[in-house]
């Protein structure tokens, strides 16, 4: 399923159902801490960065108007020291509430609230 072929065919797919033409950029990194450390800053560049983690105190925002970059991690959140890493990159921790979502399951909830209107 991570393989480049199998993600823009879901992609793709998506875009159908939603009736969207803007295919989002979907990137795998092997290694956190170099991602983080020196790769993350730049791409967060000129957008609100926001982490999704269960144990965050800020609510995901709602009715978004401006280009976001969101990092979805492992299913139950990002450890302390994975948080602290991409906060010090720029990302904000938001949270949907203290229940684990499965990853398929958080990322459509989220753009949804993200970019809800009202």
């Amino acid at each position: 399923m991570l393989k480049p072929v199998a993600v823009g065919q879901n992609l793709l797919l998506g875009l159908e159902q939603a009736g969207d033409t803007m295919l989002p950029e979907v990137s795998l990194h092997k290694r956190f801490k170099p991602f983080v450390e020196e790769q993350l800053p730049e791409i967060v560049f000129g957008s609100q960065a926001l982490v999704a983690h269960p144990a965050a105190g800020t609510r995901v925002p709602g009715g978004v108007d401006e280009k976001i970059t969101l990092v979805i991690g492992p299913e139950g959140g990002f450890i302390p020291y994975e948080i602290e890493k991409l906060a010090a990159a720029g990302c904000t921790p938001v949270s949907l509430g203290p229940r684990i979502l499965r990853v398929e399951t958080a990322i459509p909830v989220l753009l949804s609230r993200l970019f809800s209107i009202g």
